[in-house]
């Protein structure tokens, strides 16, 4: 389902997000970066995440993580796990120095709840959302719902985001559904080598549709962990690295600066 809203910063705007009345710091940029996928399984990419926080976003108004913060998400009681605890409090603070967090589902986190954007001070982004940022209007998105030629997936995504369906998931005991979480990650893990099959990136379809429906110039997403720039006849596509620096080489990892000057696609500090 398309929504829309409008975030008020140095050139963003959209309409009825909380903190919309907000002075943002004039002229800073605003930081994208997606698929992380966090877990004590990954401690250079923590790392790498927490000097992303604590030293190079200090020079952003504001950050969006456009989905898959976490390996998985398996409801907001995982709030009480210490590393959990430990990521929650590093994003907490970025609204304490006076920069925004902007927060998306992905396919991995969908089910991060109101006490976890509560307890990291971040907003929650719908999927997909239009901004204007310093002039061009922006299509921001996971990235996994423009996968349309996975016919399997997108069944279960429509599934998955079922409210009901959430609500008997949770109502489970918390080691009965991380039990299944990690099952599901295990299965995700041993298909790491494996060949990525065109029916698992986005389809020209599904871009343009975005396209037209966002009436965007550009388009922001992650998932595909094919970070690149397209040129698209709607407009430019960034595609969002995913974070690993633990696993093969070279260590992957990256952030889009959006500012008066346009957009680049950054390296890690």
């Amino acid at each position: 389902m398309w929504q829309e809203k409008a975030l008020h910063g140095p050139g963003l705007a959209a309409a009825g997000v909380p903190g919309e009345g907000k002075r943002p710091h004039a002229a800073r940029p605003f930081f994208f970066i997606s698929d992380l996928h966090l877990s004590v399984a990954i401690p250079r990419t923590v790392a790498a995440f927490e000097h992303f926080i604590s030293v190079t976003a200090d020079q952003a108004d504001s950050v969006f993580i456009l989905g898959d913060l976490f390996e998985y998400w398996i409801g907001d009681d995982m709030l009480a796990d210490p590393f959990v605890a430990r990521m929650t409090a590093l994003m907490r603070t970025l609204s304490e120095r006076g920069i925004a967090l902007y927060i998306m589902h992905g396919n991995r986190d969908f089910l991060l709840g109101r006490r976890f954007m509560k307890a990291t001070g971040a907003i929650w982004l719908p999927d997909p959302i239009a901004i204007t940022a310093f002039g061009t209007r922006i299509a921001l998105a996971h990235g996994d719902a423009l996968c349309t030629d996975d016919h399997g997936y997108q069944f279960f995504r429509r599934f998955a985001r079922n409210h009901l369906a959430q609500w008997l998931f949770l109502a489970w005991p918390l080691r009965w559904r991380r039990a299944l979480a990690e099952r599901m990650r295990s299965k995700s893990e041993a298909g790491r080598e494996r060949p990525a099959l065109p029916k698992y990136d986005v389809t020209a379809k599904g871009v343009a549709t975005l396209f037209k429906r966002a009436r965007a110039n550009a388009i922001i997403h992650g998932h595909t962990h094919r970070p690149a720039r397209h040129q698209e006849p709607g407009g430019t596509r960034w595609v969002l690295p995913d974070w690993d620096l633990d696993h093969g080489k070279p260590p992957r990892g990256g952030y889009l600066r959006v500012d008066a000057e346009g957009f680049r696609m950054l390296p890690l500090d």
